[in-house]
């Protein structure tokens, strides 16, 4: 993950500088992984309902209006703005074609609200034209009180007193122009659209709109922290040549040494920050709260039960196959595969980066160093769960995987408690 230099992402912790895989990345990376899997009829979340988070519900509307209703293109889009806009959305500027039509917060929502939203323009035409005509004009007159405040207000030199209150009063004139309320039974069509309803991601993950006051919003039931490098951070900034295909097959075609010296040289060169290392990642499942957001969506207890048990096996199946796709095809990163899982139940998180507080030293063991950093990190996260787990009751359900065949040779060789179990598949690592 990378800043805004586009240098990998870091923090300070235990006094050194570690690599840094933000939660955001990771949470994204999940979520749209159990989404793909469950549009694709793979996985336990098959067949359920999911989220899209995207800024562009008008034009997703207007474009059901077009494919699905057989609305003019231009007057779907329109429509579906206006209509969205009336329910408490902004949009961007109007002037400005990349923004005009997209709304200025991501929202989150069922996949299908688009098309719910043009369902219901093309089922009440009438009563929706009716009231954008009435809209527009409105709209087109308080731009014209604002236009023409401003055109007042430049014809007199102004002190900065007097331009704030101008401006103040040029608010307060488009204001004046009232715009006609969007029809109670759309509105409230376009909030069940836009609602939560049965989207499993969205009970998952939460969401906050706070455009529209009347929208419920939905705490999240999982947390995700930081991922970092357990042992301090190392970087190498990689010198690449890139070829020109077209100057080369030139330089291949020349018909004399002095034309091809002429393409000499690469077609262009950089350097670009690589990074790489073990990562101690974190993430909780609140199995209470993910209930507690279904049975508000409208389950029953027994559907939100079935519900949250197929979401669980799919958060811990994304948790372990999903990652980031930042430098994928440069370095494919997303082959990796996490070198041990440690899954248990508890009555509250229990985050065990504090085991990683001390940087691993990777440095030979006859040396006075820990070895390889994976190893290492698998003895130090097991030693302090059993610390932890001999000082607090609640903690049960443990169970871990491995990938990797020295870590499984490990385990076989650490002394592990009865009350933790390795298992050979990540759906084994749910309860």
């Amino acid at each position: 993950m990378r800043d805004e230099n586009a240098q990998p992402k870091t923090l300070v912790f235990g006094g050194v500088e570690r690599h840094m895989i933000t939660s955001q990345a990771r949470r994204r990376a999940e979520r749209v992984h159990a989404r793909n899997r469950a549009n694709a009829g793979r996985g336990a979340l098959k067949g359920r309902s999911m989220g899209v988070r995207t800024r562009e519900w008008a034009l997703l509307a207007g474009r059901e209006l077009e494919s699905a209703h057989g609305w003019e293109k231009a007057k779907a889009l329109v429509t579906a703005r206006a209509v969205m806009e009336a329910s408490g959305l902004k949009f961007g500027d109007p002037k400005k074609k990349t923004v005009a039509n997209l709304t200025k917060v991501l929202v989150f929502a069922p996949s299908d609200a688009a098309s719910r939203i043009a369902d219901h323009i093309a089922g009440h035409a009438a009563e929706v034209e009716e009231w954008l005509d009435a809209y527009l004009e409105a709209q087109a007159r308080a731009e014209a009180a604002k236009k023409s405040r401003r055109a007042a207000r430049k014809k007199t030199a102004a002190s900065p007193e007097t331009e704030e209150a101008e401006e103040t009063s040029t608010a307060e004139a488009a204001a004046s122009v009232s715009l006609p309320p969007l029809p109670k039974a759309t509105r409230d069509a376009v909030l069940l659209a836009l609602a939560p309803r049965d989207a499993v991601d969205i009970a998952l993950y939460g969401r906050f709109l706070a455009e529209i006051p009347d929208s419920p919003n939905v705490d999240g039931a999982v947390q995700t922290g930081h991922a970092f490098t357990v042992h301090e951070a190392e970087q190498i900034e990689d010198f690449y040549a890139a070829a020109d295909d077209a100057k080369l097959d030139r330089k291949r075609n020349a018909l004399s040494f002095l034309d091809a010296a002429d393409d000499a040289g690469a077609g262009m060169t950089g350097y670009q920050s690589l990074i790489s290392g073990t990562f101690y990642r974190h993430a909780v499942l609140d199995r209470t709260q993910l209930r507690t957001n279904l049975q508000a969506a409208g389950m029953d207890e027994q559907e939100a039960e079935t519900a949250a048990s197929e979401a669980e096996k799919e958060f811990v199946n994304a948790f372990v196959e999903a990652f980031p796709e930042a430098k994928k095809n440069s370095t494919a990163s997303t082959g990796s595969l996490p070198a041990l899982v440690l899954a248990f139940e508890g009555e509250r998180p229990y985050n065990y980066a504090s085991a990683y507080q001390r940087p691993v030293d990777e440095g030979p063991v006859s040396a006075g160093g820990e070895g390889p950093a994976g190893p290492a990190a698998v003895r130090r996260l097991l030693r302090h769960h059993n610390f932890v787990s001999r000082r607090r009751d609640d903690l049960r359900t443990v169970r871990v995987l491995t990938y990797d065949p020295e870590i499984d040779t490990l385990l076989e060789e650490l002394e592990l408690p009865e009350s933790l179990t390795v298992v050979e598949r990540a759906e084994d690592l749910t309860p």
